[in-house]
């Protein structure tokens, strides 16, 4: 058994520290997700029924609102995570962390223009007390395609996302503190992340629900980072 020297300021101290943040990032993230997704857009957009789902929203704006404060504080989140992530990593190979770090930011910037189509949703419902002359139609059919563009944009940027868990999942696999398992976990969570997102763009109407089965390996890791990571002393070296 090796102990950390002092390379990275300390190493062993800004480790644990690192893996905190990462996991404790990534848990708050996925409460505000979930609560998101879950309980405030799946109850209010109703993809086959867009007279209803229009009304959902006006009447609850809100709740719809609160929905959009829900993903701009994932999109924090996971820019914070992102930095503790390579920090985390950055003792295994700091260019590869960087990268799976660069990987997760353009994914955050996509998340974050994805967003912008909820915005113009609101926009578009709140202009009708103003233009009367506007088409209803015309109302109607903007904001399912809005919501439609928020949906496709999001899913552009899961592919760079799959890229940065097929990363992380490499260094942890190459890490002598990491479980190796944890990071074949996360590299098939990242691949499947890709097959799922090139396909739904190939093949739009036969999706493939490979990240359903396979996507949970960043879920494990956060657990792993915040009862284990955050307890690393030292390692063994090869």
């Amino acid at each position: 058994m090796k102990p950390f020297d002092n390379t990275f300021d300390n190493e062993p101290v800004a480790l644990r520290r690192a893996a905190l943040i990462a996991g404790w990032g990534l848990f708050f993230m996925t409460l505000f997700a979930l609560y998101a997704i879950y309980f405030i857009f799946q109850t209010l957009i109703l993809p086959e029924e867009i007279e209803m789902t229009i009304e959902n929203i006006r009447a609850n704006e809100l709740q719809f609102r609160i929905g959009i404060g829900c993903y701009l504080v994932v999109i924090v989140l996971d820019v914070l995570v992102a930095w503790a992530l390579y920090v985390f990593l950055k003792p295994i190979n700091r260019d590869i962390s960087l990268l799976a770090a660069w990987f997760r930011l353009v994914y955050s910037g996509i998340y974050a223009v994805a967003l912008t189509h909820y915005f113009n949703v609101l926009q578009l419902l709140d202009s009708t007390d103003y233009i009367p002359l506007l088409e209803m139609d015309g109302v109607k059919a903007k904001t399912m395609l809005s919501l439609q563009a928020f949906n496709d944009t999001w899913a552009i940027g899961f592919v760079f996302f799959g890229l940065h868990i097929a990363f992380l999942g490499y260094l942890a696999f190459k890490s002598a503190y990491v479980p190796k398992i944890l990071g074949i976990l996360l590299i098939l969570a990242g691949l499947s992340y890709l097959i799922d997102y090139f396909a739904r763009f190939l093949f739009p109407e036969n999706p493939l629900p490979v990240s359903t089965y396979f996507g949970w390996g960043e879920l494990i890791f956060m657990f792993w980072l915040l009862f284990k990571g955050s307890k690393i002393v030292h390692y063994e070296t090869t």
